[in-house]
Protein backbone atom coordinates (compact mmCIF):
# COMPACT_ATOMS: atom_id res chain seq x y z
CA UNK A 1 0.00 0.00 0.00
CA UNK A 2 1.48 3.58 -0.97
CA UNK A 3 0.88 5.94 1.73
CA UNK A 4 -0.87 9.08 0.95
CA UNK A 5 -1.92 7.86 -2.65
CA UNK A 6 -5.06 7.09 -3.87
CA UNK A 7 -4.26 3.69 -5.75
CA UNK A 8 -6.68 2.18 -8.41
CA UNK A 9 -7.17 -1.17 -8.88
CA UNK A 10 -9.19 -4.29 -10.21
CA UNK A 11 -10.29 -7.42 -8.34
CA UNK A 12 -12.32 -10.63 -9.45
CA UNK A 13 -15.46 -12.56 -7.99
CA UNK A 14 -14.85 -15.80 -9.42
CA UNK A 15 -18.25 -18.20 -8.19
CA UNK A 16 -18.64 -22.24 -7.56
CA UNK A 17 -22.25 -22.76 -6.05
CA UNK A 18 -23.30 -20.36 -3.76
CA UNK A 19 -19.29 -19.80 -2.85
CA UNK A 20 -16.92 -17.31 -4.16
CA UNK A 21 -13.34 -17.19 -4.55
CA UNK A 22 -11.60 -14.86 -1.54
CA UNK A 23 -7.72 -14.29 0.01
CA UNK A 24 -7.50 -14.35 3.82
CA UNK A 25 -5.73 -11.21 5.06
CA UNK A 26 -5.37 -10.12 8.73
CA UNK A 27 -4.58 -6.35 9.83
CA UNK A 28 -1.89 -6.98 12.62
CA UNK A 29 -2.52 -4.05 14.50
CA UNK A 30 -6.22 -4.42 14.78
CA UNK A 31 -5.67 -8.29 14.90
CA UNK A 32 -8.80 -8.44 12.40
CA UNK A 33 -9.37 -11.43 9.57
CA UNK A 34 -10.84 -10.28 6.41
CA UNK A 35 -11.26 -11.87 3.51
CA UNK A 36 -10.94 -10.14 -0.56
CA UNK A 37 -11.64 -11.26 -3.84
CA UNK A 38 -8.37 -11.46 -5.81
CA UNK A 39 -6.75 -8.68 -8.17
CA UNK A 40 -4.29 -5.76 -7.75
CA UNK A 41 -3.00 -2.65 -9.23
CA UNK A 42 -3.95 -0.84 -12.58
CA UNK A 43 -0.53 0.07 -14.39
CA UNK A 44 -0.36 3.35 -15.81
CA UNK A 45 -2.08 3.51 -19.21
CA UNK A 46 -3.63 -0.56 -18.73
CA UNK A 47 -7.17 -0.56 -18.60
CA UNK A 48 -9.23 -2.58 -15.27
CA UNK A 49 -9.82 -5.24 -17.33
CA UNK A 50 -6.58 -5.79 -19.08
CA UNK A 51 -5.04 -5.36 -15.45
CA UNK A 52 -6.97 -8.55 -13.97
CA UNK A 53 -6.17 -10.66 -16.95
CA UNK A 54 -2.45 -9.55 -16.06
CA UNK A 55 -2.93 -10.21 -11.94
CA UNK A 56 -4.39 -13.78 -12.65
CA UNK A 57 -1.27 -14.48 -14.70
CA UNK A 58 0.93 -12.95 -12.57
CA UNK A 59 -0.54 -14.31 -9.25
CA UNK A 60 -1.94 -17.65 -9.48
CA UNK A 61 -0.99 -18.49 -13.43
CA UNK A 62 -4.49 -18.15 -14.98
CA UNK A 63 -6.15 -17.19 -18.01
CA UNK A 64 -9.66 -15.80 -17.46
CA UNK A 65 -12.42 -15.15 -19.70
CA UNK A 66 -16.02 -13.96 -19.84
CA UNK A 67 -15.21 -10.85 -17.78
CA UNK A 68 -17.97 -8.87 -16.77
CA UNK A 69 -18.02 -5.24 -14.90
CA UNK A 70 -19.72 -5.35 -11.46
CA UNK A 71 -19.34 -1.72 -10.81
CA UNK A 72 -16.87 0.72 -8.76
CA UNK A 73 -15.97 0.94 -5.26
CA UNK A 74 -14.04 4.12 -3.58
CA UNK A 75 -12.54 2.57 -0.41
CA UNK A 76 -10.97 4.11 2.26
CA UNK A 77 -9.94 2.49 5.04
CA UNK A 78 -7.43 1.59 7.75
CA UNK A 79 -4.78 -1.27 7.61
CA UNK A 80 -2.26 -1.92 9.74
CA UNK A 81 -2.49 1.41 11.34
CA UNK A 82 -1.66 3.15 8.09
CA UNK A 83 -4.96 5.20 5.98
CA UNK A 84 -5.42 3.68 2.62
CA UNK A 85 -7.41 5.07 -0.28
CA UNK A 86 -8.36 3.04 -3.40
CA UNK A 87 -10.92 3.38 -6.64
CA UNK A 88 -11.69 -0.26 -6.97
CA UNK A 89 -13.30 -1.85 -10.16
CA UNK A 90 -15.35 -4.87 -9.80
CA UNK A 91 -15.49 -7.73 -12.09
CA UNK A 92 -16.60 -11.28 -12.22
CA UNK A 93 -15.04 -13.68 -14.69
CA UNK A 94 -14.29 -16.99 -14.84
CA UNK A 95 -11.52 -19.49 -14.85
CA UNK A 96 -10.50 -20.97 -18.69
CA UNK A 97 -8.80 -23.53 -16.77
CA UNK A 98 -11.47 -25.46 -14.59
CA UNK A 99 -9.59 -27.10 -12.49
CA UNK A 100 -9.58 -23.93 -10.58
CA UNK A 101 -13.23 -24.63 -9.54
CA UNK A 102 -12.06 -28.11 -8.31
CA UNK A 103 -9.64 -27.08 -5.41
CA UNK A 104 -10.94 -26.38 -1.75
CA UNK A 105 -7.71 -23.43 -1.42
CA UNK A 106 -4.63 -23.11 -3.19
CA UNK A 107 -2.04 -20.52 -2.80
CA UNK A 108 -1.39 -17.26 -4.76
CA UNK A 109 2.01 -15.33 -5.45
CA UNK A 110 2.42 -11.41 -5.04
CA UNK A 111 4.98 -9.47 -7.20
CA UNK A 112 7.29 -9.32 -4.12
CA UNK A 113 7.29 -13.06 -3.66
CA UNK A 114 4.96 -12.77 -0.64
CA UNK A 115 2.31 -15.91 -0.50
CA UNK A 116 -1.46 -15.61 -0.18
CA UNK A 117 -4.20 -18.42 0.40
CA UNK A 118 -7.18 -18.34 -1.64
CA UNK A 119 -9.71 -20.64 -0.82
CA UNK A 120 -14.06 -20.84 -1.58
CA UNK A 121 -16.14 -19.72 0.87
CA UNK A 122 -19.82 -19.20 0.77
CA UNK A 123 -21.39 -15.66 0.58
CA UNK A 124 -23.54 -16.58 3.41
CA UNK A 125 -20.58 -16.48 5.69
CA UNK A 126 -20.32 -12.55 4.39
CA UNK A 127 -23.92 -12.09 4.69
CA UNK A 128 -24.62 -12.92 8.22
CA UNK A 129 -21.64 -11.07 9.29
CA UNK A 130 -19.61 -14.64 10.21
CA UNK A 131 -16.55 -13.72 8.10
CA UNK A 132 -15.52 -9.90 7.08
CA UNK A 133 -15.59 -9.51 3.43
CA UNK A 134 -13.79 -6.08 1.94
CA UNK A 135 -13.88 -3.71 0.12
CA UNK A 136 -17.06 -2.58 2.38
CA UNK A 137 -19.79 -2.11 -0.43
CA UNK A 138 -18.68 -5.34 -2.19
CA UNK A 139 -22.01 -7.51 -0.98
CA UNK A 140 -23.83 -4.57 -2.68
CA UNK A 141 -22.22 -5.33 -6.28
CA UNK A 142 -22.88 -9.05 -5.81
Amino acid sequence: MRKKQIRAIAICVFRKGDSILVAEGIDVVKGDHFYRPIGGGIEYGETSSDALKREMLEEIEAKINNLNYLGTIENIFTFNGDLGHEVVFVYDAEFVDKSFYDKSSFLGQEDNGATFKLLWKPISDFTNNKLNLVPDGLLDLL
